[in-house]
């Protein structure tokens, strides 16, 4: 069973190092030491869960969290902080927070919290979604179609499903091995190849829209680009 992401931003090496054993036992676990290199690490991976200290160097939790939820409205943060003024706390809960631990917390109660947000966020799934806007073109991913008024393009459905799977990252950066997994359940060399072609035709489908891009990164994977109204 694939275990849950935790992106987790601490500076103090020692506590960093306790919690990030114990929630180990329960959960894939990034450590981050400082709050630009948590922003770099959430940009290239799905996370479930967000727990950020508050004062890191090179960006503060609150800066971190605020750039999180530009990318992600959904997911769960929580901040484990020493500050513990009530002013402090209602600036985090403003900013998108879930929660606010003052430290020194109880494991005990980290990993409830965690749960709780989880099952939150499971239940809130919104039903399957099949049409998208995409610039002047709809996509029907059901009916394999994009399409404006006067124009229509028939995909595969190979090409559908990426294209769907593109639109529920979008400004996220996913593995190659992970998108062939996702369409072919497999990250065989022949299906790349077949991923390959698919990207290209979506690329040649999407070019005149200048608000959206298929970008290519090198040896990692791809990242669907599309500007923040």
């Amino acid at each position: 069973m694939t275990k849950y992401k935790i992106l987790y931003a601490e500076d103090d090496e020692t506590l960093a190092f306790l919690t990030k054993d114990n929630l180990e036992q329960f959960y894939e676990v990034t450590h981050c030491s400082d709050g630009k290199l948590a922003l770099e690490t959430f940009k290239t991976d799905n996370f479930d869960v967000c727990i950020l200290d508050i004062m890191m160097p090179k960006m503060d939790g609150f800066e971190l969290a605020e750039n999180i939820r530009k990318i992600n409205t959904e997911v769960p943060i929580i901040f484990l902080s020493a500050k513990t003024l009530k002013e402090d706390r209602i600036k985090g809960l403003r900013l998108g927070a879930d929660d606010y631990l003052v430290k020194p917390f109880s494991i005990e109660e980290l990993l409830l919290k965690i749960e709780i947000f989880l099952k939150r966020s499971n239940k809130n799934t919104a039903p399957n979604k099949t049409n998208y806007t995409l610039g002047k073109y709809q996509f029907d991913s059901k009916n394999y179609l994009v399409f404006t008024e006067t124009e229509k393009i028939s995909l595969t459905q190979r090409e559908s499903d990426l294209l769907k799977l593109f639109l529920e990252n979008k400004n996220v950066v996913l593995k190659r091995e992970e998108i062939l997994k996702s369409l072919w359940g497999d990250d065989d060399y022949f299906m790349g190849r077949s991923l390959d072609v698919f990207i290209s035709r979506l690329r040649k489908i999407l070019a005149s829209e200048k608000e959206i891009s298929i970008e290519n990164l090198h040896g990692i994977g791809f990242k669907f680009n599309v500007a923040l109204s």
